[in-house]
Order: structure tokens, then C-alpha cells, then sequence
């Protein structure tokens, strides 16, 4: 296949697949299977701080205390949600 000449346009090739194909928006989905119950983690900002400081100049504790208020906080509002819904763990006797 060679280059097309100045001015025009390149070949399409055909295509294979159908383009409009039509599907029913309302139809039946499959069961789900039950979903396992959610254990909160032990030490949530453990990523964030395994990361490091944050490369804020003069600012890095500020925005380390304020990262880790944002996921302690999405963490216990999680379990909340988990817990209303009957899927939030046992907690395990030691």
C-alpha cells in the first residue's frame, strides 16, 4: 500500500462489525451473588503514608493531618453505610 498523494484522502477499509446494533435497555441482568461482608481496614491512611510528605513546601504536616482527617473520616462513614446495609463484618474476638 503506498503513501496517498498530496491532496487526498486516505482509504477506509470496510468495516466488519455492525454498527447498529440494537439492545434492549430494560432487559432482565443476571442475579448477583450475595456480597462478602466488609472488614474496615486497621491502619487506613497506611498508603498516603507510605508515599511521604506531600511536596508542599512549609506546608507538608498541614496537608498530612488534613489527608489523613479526609480518609479516616470517608473510612468511617464507609463502615457506617456498611453497617446499615447488614454487610459491615463480625469484629474478630481475640
Amino acid at each position: 500500500m503506498t503513501a496517498p498523494q498530496r491532496g487526498q484522502r486516505p482509504r477506509r477499509r470496510p468495516q466488519t462489525h455492525k454498527r447498529n446494533t440494537v439492545r434492549n435497555l430494560w432487559s432482565p441482568a443476571p442475579a448477583l451473588d450475595d456480597p462478602e461482608p466488609i472488614k474496615p481496614a486497621a491502619n487506613p491512611t497506611a498508603l498516603i503514608d507510605s508515599l511521604g510528605s506531600p511536596p508542599l513546601r512549609g506546608h507538608s504536616a498541614t496537608a498530612e493531618y488534613h489527608l489523613a482527617a479526609v480518609i479516616e473520616r470517608s473510612v468511617a462513614l464507609a463502615s457506617a453505610l456498611a453497617a446499615s446495609a447488614g454487610l459491615l463484618a463480625a469484629p474478630e474476638s481475640e
